[in-house]
């Protein structure tokens, strides 16, 4: 069953930026920061277009809010999309939590990220993206991911 599932990423500023998720039952906020894992953007984009190719998919990716670290967890299977967030108090992963689940139909799981992504793209210029994200937007990657979800 499908949820009404929402995605926000704030603008970033100095290298951290806000991002948030939510369904008809949980709701997700924090901070992330740039750096350790500097690929966090792009590995996100490459795990929307893989959800997109593939039947039966499980990826994990590594982001973070120093200390606290985070494991967005994706998984598809019949169409579905299984995304669950665990949070880890420090670096060390000893411990663990589940901070938000959602369950929905993979396209349109896709499409909330897909209007989180344009608009930080639309809004790079002006919010000074580069500069306040420590890296260039992810442009390759998000043209791969629009070009997958626009032909399906």
């Amino acid at each position: 069953m499908s949820e009404k599932f929402e995605v926000s990423f704030n603008s970033p500023q100095c290298g951290w930026m806000s991002i948030g998720f939510r369904n008809e039952e949980n709701e997700f906020n924090s901070t992330t920061a740039h750096a350790p894992h500097e690929r966090a953007l792009s590995e996100l984009l490459q795990i929307l277009t893989r959800l997109l190719e593939t039947e039966d998919f499980e990826k994990t990716l590594r982001w973070n809010r120093n200390p606290e670290e985070f494991d967005f967890v994706f998984a598809k299977k019949d169409g579905e999309v299984s995304f669950e967030i665990f949070q880890y108090p420090t670096e060390q992963r000893l411990e663990r939590k589940s901070v938000f689940t959602n369950t929905g139909d993979t396209r349109e799981f896709c499409e909330e990220f897909y209007q989180t992504f344009t608009q930080l793209y639309e809004d790079r210029e002006t919010d000074e993206f580069q500069a306040n994200w420590r890296q260039p937007f992810p442009f390759a990657d998000f043209e791969k991911f629009e070009s997958k979800l626009k032909s399906i």
